[in-house]
């Protein structure tokens, strides 16, 4: 009850509001008048007359006072003032010599689709404003569409239509063509009886399709007080985006305890906007943040920065944070350059690993261990393309141990292949010059093995494809790499360089590669009175690969970086066979037949003269733990689509000698008319003993993710399921479920979330437990968490 206090007292000083996005229309603009000569003047028309209340009035009975000045009409009383206004009474005194009126019994006042019904009116025959007592009106207005914003995804709106306003009060004041002011009363978009929520204020300034001001504001939900606002800004403006205060969002976990969040949306132009932030939280501190967006064409881009500052928390299991400051920096941009130019720029940089990983709901955000920055200026002029890229890349194993790799820059040029003149071979080029960052860091000890290289292939290919059961393509190239640092030679086999020098190396290879592909062997069936398909297809297609790489003798004193650097040299063999079934089926009723893969079976493997070829070979999962060996692990691939909405894939490493799994994994999807969409998958990495990089249990892993989600077809209801499961160490990692109700006017949506941090990470706690709610209003947008809260929850 007292964080609820806390909840609401703060909640009071905060006022919001929401916007809507459109494209804003220029002014137009009018082509000065030609110049005419001067014509005969003309005679002055007379003025316009305006109908009189006479006129304009129908009544079953009247009566005339005061020299035909004032009138009193009675009964089914219905004045037309022109356009699209009426007003309908029982009884009306219309006072000309003063252009008011005054209407009592059953009033009701039309103006296009806005209503207003009352007990009594004032009102100004001529500018058609006035004042009415014990009143309620019906308007019309297009609800705010409240973006996603930064670390927080929305919980589901209404649908974008225009709603109907309903507003109500002891006096209501017509004040401008769409403007009231509404004294002790309020509005809803609830037009049913009883309505399921309404704003109540002392003071409600009604500007339709603009803005609206409330004073001394209380939510109720079913006639309950949620919550109290001393003031409260809600634009609702039609064409333009409304610069404003945002709804404020509440949400509570045990590691940051009850969180409140705050924006302000600034519409710059029509080009950009930003949105400022502001996140306080009951246990750990505060923090600021911006949202800046733009979009003017040729280029377009979104940057987020926020700065946290983290006070000392000290939790009851005996876990605690220090005291700290911390930022995180997300965004991309893209330009369109003159000269057939495009530039990008990417940028998701945070100052603390700690620090982003315990700020974070979403898993995969919660699991990231890596922050970079960098972009890449792009260019093609017929067969030539240039590609500029700079790279800043650091990965963190713990808090006091990380690797930097990247490029600054990297500058390649290529031409794209081309026939030799008429002959059947093709000819490309690649080149590329680069400054290679690769440091790593261990506690206080930092390793820098960076150096430049430059790198030449040209390429010659011939592919043989005159039967169509059987394919050749064959390639030869040669590689020169220049690097202007290396590893100081041991002179000694059996021990490995360790020492970095100044000193450069050159390495030149050739490389010849044939690929295979065939005899390919078919056969089909026909089933004409089969359900499933018309026909069945299986092939059987042989897969073999042979290169042969010149040998490299200065292998052991490159610094390796990329698969350019990691050429060994020697004979390798790569052989395979696919298996592939394919059924001819009809997609939609009445329309032909299609025939369509349904599973797909391969298996393959490698062989190498060289042994060290198996450590580096980029075709297997698990070449950066292999141990030299002759053969790679033998890899088996399935993938089966048999209907639609329905996929499956599975891949699973074999080791060659011992005959043991090396890991597998396995993905799974159905989805049904789009209403129930599920997906799984399972990954393992195995014990294998005497294997390096299997026979250590800490390297292991184990884990079954699970995800759904559901709801009807009107969006009514809803809700989601999901959880990731660590079964090597026999707990549940992550663990959610939302739902949602959607009702004419109004919802609610809820999340329980649970994240297992273990015992050996950054957290302080070992399990953080997160509860959000939500309650959709339509025409006033929704309340949700900022911080990823409910983001399974479909729009």
């Amino acid at each position: 009850m007292l964080n609820l206090f806390r909840f609401l007292i703060a909640l009071a000083f905060i006022a919001y509001g929401a916007r809507a996005y459109a494209q804003a229309r220029p002014p137009a603009t009018t082509p000065p008048a030609t110049p005419r000569p001067p014509a005969a003047p003309a005679a002055t028309p007379p003025p316009a007359t305006t109908p009189s209340v006479t006129e304009t009035t129908l009544s079953t009975s009247r009566e005339a006072s005061n020299n035909q000045q004032d009138w009193h009409f009675i009964g089914n009383v219905e004045m037309d003032r022109g356009g699209d206004t009426k007003i309908y009474a029982d009884d009306v005194w219309a006072y000309t010599g003063e252009n008011r009126a005054i209407a009592t019994g059953n009033v009701l006042y039309a103006q296009g689709n806005n209503r207003i019904s009352a007990e009594r009116a004032e009102f100004d025959t001529e500018t058609k404003l006035g004042t009415f007592y014990n009143a309620w009106g019906l308007s019309t207005i297009k609800p705010p569409v409240q973006n996603a914003r930064p670390g927080m995804i929305a919980a589901p709106q209404m649908t974008n239509q225009e709603l109907v306003v309903y507003f109500f009060g002891e006096k209501i004041e017509k004040i401008g063509p769409k403007k009231y002011k509404i004294t002790n009363g309020g509005f809803s978009t609830c037009v049913q009886p009883t309505p399921r929520w309404d704003l109540n204020a002392g003071t409600v300034i009604l500007n339709v399709d603009h803005y609206t001001l409330l004073r001394q504001a209380v939510l109720r939900v079913k006639g309950v007080p949620m919550f109290y606002l001393p003031i409260m800004y809600y634009p609702t403006r039609r064409e333009n985006r409304a610069t404003g205060f945002l709804i404020p969002t509440y949400g509570s976990s045990t590691l940051n305890g009850q969180a409140i969040h705050n924006a302000f949306f600034w519409a710059i132009n029509r080009s950009m906007d930003a949105t400022i932030t502001h996140d306080w939280f009951s246990k750990t501190g505060q923090g600021v943040g911006n949202e800046f967006r733009y979009n003017m064409g040729s280029g377009e881009g979104l940057f987020r920065a926020t700065v946290r500052d983290q006070k000392a928390t000290q939790y009851d299991n005996g876990g605690s944070l220090p005291d700290s400051q911390s930022y995180d920096i997300r965004g991309t941009a893209t330009q369109i350059l003159p000269y057939r130019l495009r530039a990008r720029a990417n940028v998701s940089y945070f100052s603390s690993i700690e620090s982003s990983q315990l700020n974070n709901v979403n898993i995969y955000d919660l699991s990231r261990n890596s922050r970079s920055y960098g972009g890449n200026l792009v260019g093609s002029w017929g067969k030539y393309s240039m590609n500029s890229t700079f790279d800043h890349s650091e990965y963190f194993y713990s808090t006091t141990s990380s690797v930097l790799s990247g490029t600054w820059p990297r500058v390649s040029f290529s031409r794209n292949e081309r026939p030799i003149l008429n002959s059947p071979l093709y000819f490309s080029l690649s080149s590329e010059v680069a400054h290679v960052l690769r440091r790593q860091t261990n506690n206080d000890v930092v390793v820098d093995t960076s150096q430049g290289r430059f790198d030449v292939s040209p390429q010659i290919r011939y592919p043989f494809k005159h039967w169509q059961w059987f394919t050749v393509n064959s390639t030869l190239s040669w590689r020169e790499t220049y690097y202007t640092r290396s590893y100081e030679p041991t002179n000694n086999p059996a021990v490995p360089p360790s020492k970095v020098i100044d000193e450069g190396l050159n390495r030149p290879v050739f490389i010849f590669q044939s690929q295979f592909v065939g005899p390919l062997f078919n056969r089909v069936w026909d089933t004409p009175n089969s359900g499933y398909a018309e026909k069945f297809k299986h092939s059987i297609e042989p897969v073999f690969t042979v290169q042969r790489v010149s040998s490299v003798d200065n292998f052991e004193r490159i610094l390796k970086f990329d698969g350019i650097d990691q050429y060994v040299g020697g004979t390798n063999l790569t052989y395979g066979i696919n298996n592939r079934f394919y059924a001819k089926r009809k997609l939609a009723p009445g329309a032909p037949a299609v025939a369509r893969e349904m599973v797909a079976v391969e298996v393959a493997q490698s062989y190498y003269t060289d042994q060290r070829t198996a450590s580096y070979d980029p075709q297997f999962g698990t070449n950066g733990t292999t141990p030299p060996s002759h053969f790679s692990a033998l890899v088996l691939s399935v993938r089966a689509t048999p209907i639609d909405g329905v996929s499956a894939t599975v891949r699973a490493e074999f080791d060659p000698k011992s005959s043991e799994l090396r890991q597998v994994s396995a993905q799974g999807s159905h989805n049904w008319t789009n209403r129930i969409v599920t997906s799984t998958g399972w990954t393992k990495r195995a014990f294998v003993p005497g294997l390096a990089g299997f026979d250590n249990p800490a390297q292991l892993d184990h884990y079954i993710n699970f995800n759904s989600n559901a709801h009807t077809v009107d969006n009514r209801l809803g809700g989601v399921y999901s959880f990731a499961y660590d079964v090597l160490r026999s707990r549940m990692t992550q663990q959610g479920v939302t739902a949602f109700y959607n009702a004419q006017c109004c919802g609610i949506a809820f999340q329980y979330q649970t994240y297992n941090y273990g015992t050996n990470s950054v957290s302080p706690i070992p399990l953080d437990q997160r509860f959000f709610l939500s309650f959709t209003l339509a025409g006033l947008g929704n309340f949700s968490p900022f911080n990823g809260g409910l983001s399974g929850v479909p729009r």
